[in-house]
């Protein structure tokens, strides 16, 4: 796993956000939480995370997105840091799975046939519309084929191997019109948990769901 502080002025606060499979911080560099450092995680090749890079922070608000949040729930479940707010987005804690996640059929598909191709193809589908992919474009990730296959092995070998961890979301995003994280599967996924789910109409990825939940969402606290 990489950590990379887009922002570090040395504040109390810690944003600490866990992407996607597949991304780098391009997608996310432009963000600017107020009054928060703020730390992105990614390339789950491995769970190794420094937990040294987060300590000392008065507040650690962690926000995690579709595969990340699988990964975040496996980190921070035993972090000893003061947390505030935890949200999680368009993922579960069980992102391979027929009825939880996405289907374990998807999940191999893509990994087995990822090309140049059926990554723009992928990429499309998570973006939803021809401006969020756009601007995507525009932000996209500088990863390799190869890298990514790697990951994605990675993602699939450890979520076998490694059991479950709770870990207590207070908010869910679930976008009703995700394709790669099927909106039906999130919300049974959740629906036995304590957390707060906010069904809206965002795909996987946009634009104005990060700013939201990157620049925003502290105004609530």
């Amino acid at each position: 796993m990489q950590q990379e502080f887009i922002i570090k002025q040395n504040r109390s606060s810690l944003l600490l956000f866990f992407a996607g499979w597949g991304m780098d911080k391009h997608p996310f560099v432009d963000y600017k939480p107020a009054h928060h450092d703020f730390m992105i995680c990614y390339n789950y090749n491995t769970l190794e995370f420094d937990y040294n890079l987060i300590s000392g922070y008065k507040q650690v608000e962690v926000v995690a997105w579709s595969m990340g949040v699988w990964v975040a729930s496996q980190i921070m479940s035993s972090a000893i840091v003061p947390l505030g707010l935890k949200i999680a987005i368009n993922g579960t804690m069980y992102p391979i799975d027929e009825q939880w996640g996405i289907p374990p059929a998807i999940f191999n598909g893509t990994l087995e046939g990822l090309t140049e191709t059926t990554l723009s193809k992928f990429q499309r589908r998570m973006c939803g519309n021809t401006v969020n992919f756009k601007y995507f474009q525009s932000v996209i990730p500088q990863r390799t084929i190869d890298s990514l296959k790697s990951e994605l092995s990675a993602i699939g070998k450890m979520y076998k191997e490694l059991p479950p961890k709770g870990f207590d979301w207070d908010e869910t995003y679930i976008g009703l019109n995700d394709r790669i994280f099927p909106a039906n599967n999130q919300q049974q996924a959740w629906q036995s948990s304590k957390t707060t789910v906010t069904l809206g109409e965002e795909s996987h990825y946009s634009q104005r769901l990060f700013t939201n939940y990157l620049e925003k969402v502290w105004i609530k606290n």
